[in-house]
């Protein structure tokens, strides 16, 4: 057998495709993207498809667990009604309550913005659900709003936990800083000088906020909105925690399955539907807005 030399060897190396360095540099995050989130999402779209109440797992294929969804007498819908309803009344009501304290942080409190900026993220140290649990002692019946009014001589605080306006008020404080700091780096990205400009020029300051200020900080606010609906619509330990199971949300109806009821093709059945309708919702927002004129292209 002849021996391969070296200028073989070269060649044949040479013959094979070369692969641009930015893809070899992104491979570590590929493979990470594909086994953290693709490969998850693939088995959960399988089991969406299996015989239900069974783990047979890419052996089988139905659509029954769809059907037993969109049977008449099922009331998950009003699970998902609940969910998206919720997120886009806390995607409302962060909107106005974040911005001013964005606007705040970016062009009013000076050397006491990285202060309060730090304020609203240590929150994000603690566990969500200690937090949830220590409104629970603060809204609950002789807890610390009632029993401090009762101490100041009233007849004590109002019936606020176990209610849907708890379960809003909790992701309204759970989700603030997912809506303010893209906020704030978007009110960041508008430039003083073309503001102050536009002020000389004889602009009023509602003309120059909704005419310079509002459309630059505009990509910010989007993904902030964005941010905030996803995480609302997928929300659970606000109504556990706070809502005491007086609302029930698409995220229990899915923890039940995947858990008490051990119907897995099932809960992944509706984790699928409420990917998609999120999703498209999403998608839909898009389609309606002029993203070119928003983020500045033209």
């Amino acid at each position: 057998m002849a021996a391969v030399t070296h200028e073989d060897r070269a060649s044949r190396t040479s013959a094979l495709p070369a692969i641009p360095a930015g893809l070899r540099a992104a491979g570590p995050v590929v493979i990470l993207l594909v086994l953290g989130f693709l490969a998850p999402l693939l088995t959960v779209a399988a089991y969406a498809f299996a015989t239900p109440k069974s783990f047979d797992v890419f052996r089988s294929f139905t659509l029954a667990n769809f059907a037993a969804i969109f049977d008449t007498s099922n009331t998950v819908w009003m699970s998902f009604a609940w969910s998206l309803a919720y997120a886009f009344a806390t995607v409302v009501l962060l909107a106005v309550i974040a911005y001013p304290i964005a606007y705040g942080l970016n062009r009013m409190f000076g050397k006491w913005s990285g202060f309060i900026g730090v304020l609203f993220v240590f929150p994000l140290f603690v566990s969500e659900n200690v937090r949830l649990y220590g409104w629970v002692l603060f809204f609950i019946k002789n807890g610390v709003l009632d029993g401090g009014l009762k101490w100041l001589g009233f007849s004590g605080g109002p019936e606020v936990l176990y209610t849907p306006g708890a379960i809003l008020f909790g992701m309204l404080y759970v989700y603030l800083p997912f809506m303010l700091f893209p906020m704030s780096l978007g009110i960041a990205m508008i430039p003083k000088d073309l503001v102050d400009a536009a002020r000389d020029l004889g602009a009023g300051r509602l003309m120059i906020w909704r005419e310079i200020e509002l459309p630059l900080a505009m990509p910010g606010i989007l993904i902030g909105m964005l941010l905030t609906f996803v995480l609302g619509a997928g929300a659970i330990a606000e109504s556990k925690i706070l809502g005491g199971q007086s609302v029930i949300t698409i995220a229990q109806d899915i923890e039940v399955a995947f858990t008490y009821a051990q119907n897995w093709p099932l809960g992944s059945a509706l984790a699928i539907l409420l990917v998609i309708i999120v999703s498209g919702l999403a998608l839909y927002v898009l389609s309606k807005l002029d993203l070119d004129r928003i983020l500045g292209k033209k």
